[in-house]
């Protein structure tokens, strides 16, 4: 069984960066994928960044070159670096195993209660 739970949100001002993580225990180590999604209130889940099968980051268009994600060594702690954020990065952040492709959610698994991040302009 796998547990994880986000942190390291908060409010920053557009330009300012943040640093999400996620810390799984249970097999979170052994999935091949992870990855973060967000969603913004009235919106749809939106993908964001995964590592994939072949351990390769990938990201949506809205945040590549600005956010990078990793995992520690032990794979049970996953980052977020967000930077030069922007109002519309406002939004509630998860974590999600078996998550591999960044636009296809539909086999996410995601166990927190996210983290909330609030961008000001």
């Amino acid at each position: 069984q796998v547990q994880m739970a986000e942190c390291g949100g908060g409010p920053v001002q557009a330009g300012g960066s943040l640093r999400l993580s996620c810390v799984g225990s249970g097999d979170m180590y052994s999935r091949a994928c992870v990855g973060w999604f967000r969603q913004a209130p009235g919106l749809e889940r939106e993908g964001i960044a995964v590592i994939d099968y072949n351990r390769d980051p990938r990201y949506a268009n809205s945040v590549r070159g600005r956010f990078t994600i990793s995992q520690d060594n032990d794979r049970k702690t996953l980052h977020l670096q967000m930077n030069d954020m922007k109002p519309e990065d406002t939004a509630l952040y998860w974590c999600a195993t078996d998550y591999c492709v960044v636009s296809d959610l539909d086999m996410a698994r995601y166990y927190g209660q996210g983290t909330q991040v609030t961008v000001s302009s």
